[in-house]
């Protein structure tokens, strides 16, 4: 896998605020995901076109979410999770495509697309950008040296059984600082619907994470890429693609830190990141075009070569490094595929429970 030591891309403006933004010919705002892009796919963009691009990046949902329900986010375009996009379609937040606007939508992989629009019926706000899991991402010698050869690597139980979580404690265990994520695992460990609503169950799930809570060093959705590469935590619950990151970045530093991904045999999330223009967006053409910039598979071939996640774009995969294409972390087998959920779509009343029943988590009381 080809890695090249990225750099979160921020390329700024000068007056470049976030509310009352005026259009310019020039100019796009794009809000992603922390370590989310290739470091040259900004500059090649603007190379090409001439138009300057402000980029800055988000790290939860949760974040992307309050900028966007405050109305006048100031920027042309987001990606949202497929769970929170359907909501926010829900709400009115993003313009309707005009997909004879982007030609390169014909080198989407239709299957992807079509468990895509579950969230977005006829993909008619956005397309998915990458996609991955939720699993275990850990240093097996470290586990091995706490949990014995026998470790439960392949399952909840790694984490969820204080026993096994309080032996980790030493050399270092962080989760996703995202209730909308991990209270539908610990459902799902528990036997329930990960879309349950009943209070009494969230609750059920928050106590399994307050009997681990003194065991887990921190909860965030993006510091543990490098916490693992450094070794300095051995366990993490992450996205897939982060996680493969740490492990090219290990490699690549030349350290001695061994990372491997897992999906738990019990099963786990999956998500699909999508790309999507506000309602309130000034620079609808710019969008556009680097929507369709972004569907050329050389384009996103080489975003996926970089930060490890797989694509959504058929036509890219020949050119997808085969050691990405061939690892099951990124590539799964369809009976582990047949294993995953996807993240529910709660009730704003749902996830206020959750939100708050998680700071208790956070806070560890």
């Amino acid at each position: 896998m080809k890695m090249l030591g990225r750099t979160l891309l921020t390329l700024s403006l000068l007056g470049a605020m976030a509310t009352g933004v005026q259009a310019n010919d020039k100019v796009l705002r794009v809000y992603n995901w922390s370590d989310y892009i290739a470091p040259d796919t900004v500059k090649k963009f603007e190379d090409e076109t001439g138009i300057q691009v402000t980029y800055d990046v988000f790290d939860s949902n949760e974040t992307l979410e309050a900028r966007l329900l405050a109305g006048k986010s100031g920027y042309d375009l987001v990606v949202p999770s497929n769970s929170f996009l359907a909501k926010q379609v829900k709400a009115g937040v993003y313009q309707t495509l005009d997909k004879s606007k982007l030609p390169n939508w014909k080198n989407l992989n239709p299957v992807l697309l079509k468990n895509a629009s579950a969230s977005d019926p006829d993909n008619a706000h956005a397309f998915p950008y990458m996609w991955g899991s939720i699993g275990i991402g850990f240093n097996p010698e470290k586990v091995k040296e706490v949990l014995g050869a026998n470790a439960p690597t392949n399952s909840w139980d790694l984490l969820f059984k204080p026993e096994n979580a309080e032996k980790l404690k030493a050399c270092g265990i962080s989760f996703l600082d995202s209730p909308t994520e991990m209270i539908p695992a610990a459902l799902h460990y528990l036997g329930y619907p990960v879309n349950d609503q009943d209070k009494a169950h969230i609750a059920e799930a928050e106590a399994l994470f307050m009997k681990i809570r003194p065991s887990v060093s921190y909860f965030h959705s993006s510091k543990y890429i490098s916490d693992l590469a450094n070794g300095n935590i051995c366990v993490a619950v992450g996205y897939s693609g982060d996680v493969l990151q740490a492990k090219a970045r290990a490699l690549e530093a030349g350290d001695k830190v061994k990372i491997d991904y897992s999906i738990p045999k019990e099963g786990a999330g999956s998500f699909y990141d999508m790309v999507a223009i506000p309602r309130d967006a000034a620079n609808v053409e710019n969008a556009y075009l680097f929507m369709n910039f972004l569907m050329r598979p050389d384009v996103i071939a080489d975003i996926t070569n970089n930060i490890g996640y797989s694509n959504a774009n058929a036509a890219a995969t020949p050119l997808v490094d085969e050691a990405i294409r061939n690892d099951p972390g990124s590539y799964p087998s369809q009976e582990v595929m047949a294993t995953l959920y996807a993240i529910p779509d709660m009730p704003i009343g749902v996830q206020r429970v959750m939100t708050r029943g998680w700071t208790k988590v956070k806070l560890g009381k």
